[in-house]
């Protein structure tokens, strides 16, 4: 089953110093790495609200962006990108920290609800309710109960959840020519059948 070919891949996050490295900051640190990986810069841009970058990954033209807006209104960022280089939801990949999945697993779905997760609410509004975009969901487990969860994503992992969060992004990196090629089938094999 071949999906839309991947052109806008985006890493939610909150700006700032101080949340650099946190559990909610996973999909930052992929789009990071990802850009790093292929020699790509991302810069600020404040057109978009975010930090932006365009490369060459697995054969084709991307775009990167990093959202400055914070997790809540990352919508805001992804919609100007989006409506500005006529990208339309199918071809967007975001990547997010996943609560419901244990430290060091990743996830892939293409559409879906929030599940709660205030960035993909944001992101779903502002696309006009549209919701097919993909998602690769980045493990970095449950504090166990509702009312920790806001203080738990907003800090770092222990380091051995840290280095299994780490691998999990290095392995939905090693994924990332099937993904953004429409494939989600072949790297769905590959990724889930891990932890």
């Amino acid at each position: 089953m071949k999906s839309s070919n991947i052109r806008l891949i985006v890493g939610l996050g909150n700006p700032g110093a101080e949340y650099a490295q946190t559990r909610h900051n996973a999909g930052q640190d992929l789009v990071e790495l990802l850009a790093h990986s292929h020699n790509c810069s991302l810069t600020p841009n404040g057109k978009h609200f975010g930090y932006t970058g365009r490369c060459q990954i697995a054969g084709e033209d991307r775009r990167l962006l990093v959202p400055t807006t914070f997790m809540n209104r990352s919508g805001q960022a992804i919609a100007s990108l989006a409506q500005f280089f006529k990208i339309s939801a199918a071809e967007i990949l975001v990547v997010h920290d996943e609560l419901d999945l244990a430290p060091g697993t990743v996830r892939l779905k293409s559409g879906g609800g929030h599940g709660g997760h205030n960035g993909l609410r944001d992101t779903i509004r502002a696309l006009g309710n549209d919701n097919g975009f993909a998602r690769l969901r980045i493990g970095i487990g449950h504090p166990g109960a509702a009312s920790l969860v806001a203080s738990y994503v907003l800090k770092r992992a222990p380091s051995a959840e840290q280095s299994n969060i780490h691998q999990a992004i290095v392995a939905a990196i090693a994924q990332m020519p099937n993904i953004l090629n429409g494939d989600l089938q072949a790297a769905m094999r590959e990724l889930h059948s891990k932890k």
